[in-house]
Parts: C-alpha cells; sequence; structure tokens
C-alpha cells in the first residue's frame, strides 16, 4: 500500500492512512477484479482488515497530495441524496476547476495510462456472457502513476469509493455505515473520444446513485475497486 499524506506539510511516516497501488486485487501484472457491486467492495476490504476508500482519499492518492476532508455537509442537510451531492458537487469542482491535475501531470495526455479499449461488440451493458472487461493487467502503463506511487487512477477499471453527506458516513473515521456511491477510472474510450471530465479531484454525477451497502448497488463489466486502510 502506499501513505496517503500532504508532501508540503507532511512525510510518508506521518500519514495516518494509506491506500492500495494497484486495482484490487492490489497485485501487478493481475488484471482487476470487476462486477463487484460497492457492498461487495466494502465487504472484502473489510476481510482484508481494510475499507474501502473515501472519496477524498482516492482524489488526494491521484492528485498526489492528501488535503483535509472538504465535504460540504451544510448543503446536504434537509435535501433528497441526489439533491445533496449535486449542491456538494458543483461546490468541489469549482474549487479545483482552475487548477485540475491528472496522477501523471498537469494536463491530459492520451497513451499514458489504459484508455486505449472498446466495448466487447455486442456488449449492453449488463451480459456476462456478452461483455468482457476489456482491461489490461494492473501496472500495464508504468506512465500512469501518481507522485505517491499509485497506479491506474485514470482508466483500465473504474473504482468504487465512498462518498459521505455526513460525518457519521466517513470510512476514513471508522464508519461502517457508509454513504453513497462515487465512482471514477475507467478505460471507458478516452484515447479515442473524452467522454467526460477526469482529472483527479473532479466529482462525478450520481451515476448509478445508492447508498455503498444497498444490497443492489451498482455493478458492471469494467467496475472495480481498491482498498484504503487507516493506519493511525
Amino acid at each position: 500500500m502506499a501513505p496517503l499524506y500532504n508532501p508540503a506539510v507532511e512525510k510518508p511516516e506521518d500519514a495516518r492512512a494509506c491506500i492500495d497501488q494497484f486495482e484490487f486485487p492490489d497485485i501487478p501484472c493481475i488484471y482487476p477484479v470487476v462486477w463487484v457491486r460497492a457492498r461487495e467492495a466494502a465487504l472484502l476490504c473489510r476481510a482484508m482488515g481494510k475499507r474501502l476508500c473515501d472519496a477524498h482519499e482516492w482524489e488526494g492518492a491521484c492528485a498526489g497530495s492528501l488535503l483535509p476532508a472538504d465535504y460540504r455537509f451544510d448543503l446536504a442537510k434537509d435535501v433528497p441524496p441526489n439533491v445533496a451531492i449535486a449542491r456538494m458537487r458543483e461546490v468541489h469542482n469549482r474549487l479545483y476547476e482552475t487548477h485540475p491535475v491528472w496522477a501523471y501531470g498537469s494536463r491530459y495526455e492520451k497513451g499514458v495510462c489504459a484508455g486505449s479499449s472498446f466495448k466487447t461488440p455486442g456488449c449492453d451493458g449488463g451480459s456476462w456472457t456478452g461483455c468482457g472487461s476489456n482491461t489490461f493487467p494492473a501496472g500495464s502503463f508504468p506512465g500512469c502513476r501518481s507522485s505517491l506511487g499509485v497506479y491506474d487512477l485514470h482508466g483500465n477499471a473504474a473504482e468504487h469509493m465512498n462518498l459521505p453527506l455526513n460525518e457519521r458516513q466517513m470510512a476514513s473515521r471508522g464508519s461502517l455505515e457508509l454513504g453513497y456511491t462515487e465512482m471514477k477510472g475507467s478505460w471507458f474510450i478516452f484515447d479515442s473520444t473524452y467522454a467526460h471530465p477526469d482529472w483527479c479531484r473532479w466529482r462525478a454525477p450520481f451515476w448509478h446513485g445508492s447508498r455503498v451497502m444497498d444490497a443492489k448497488s451498482h455493478e458492471n463489466y469494467h467496475l472495480g475497486f481498491r482498498c484504503c486502510k487507516t493506519i493511525r
């Protein structure tokens, strides 16, 4: 695992949490596990003595600097989850959109990460038999590495993470309740069509949104995860 910290003011030994260097099962040269629901990802991480990452931890691993949690929980009070997430997303993205960063640098580049794949012909998005994962073995793109030593945060499998709407839902503070699903990453045609923003701290729309621990949380052919771990 790689330590999560802010190099501007901390050293690696100051880290309070770590993140898997590679997509689950966190083994280089092995294909990432996909067709995993958010609930299953959370339970698998827990079974390994780890936990699902909060969104700001995943983003910090990508950007090369773990910043303090900046969730605007005040915007989530007394409104439906989809409204709360939209409000929080807008404020968060506006904060970082003037200086976007990718794991490998300050601008998007084709070919650096695993963004060159396509859907299996005939794949309708929901078929075990009709959809290949179309991912690459973990670490196949050595340039797709953040300064904290984390690989494949752009491209390859998309990844589940936890988006809390209040402090009680923060995995980084010991919650088992968890919040709502956030999914980023994926090979999804980026080297041929830049489908949507994918800079590190960009928060996605409420795609396939549900509670993380919902038994029917989303799964698909290019969706996996990685784990974090609290170490102090």
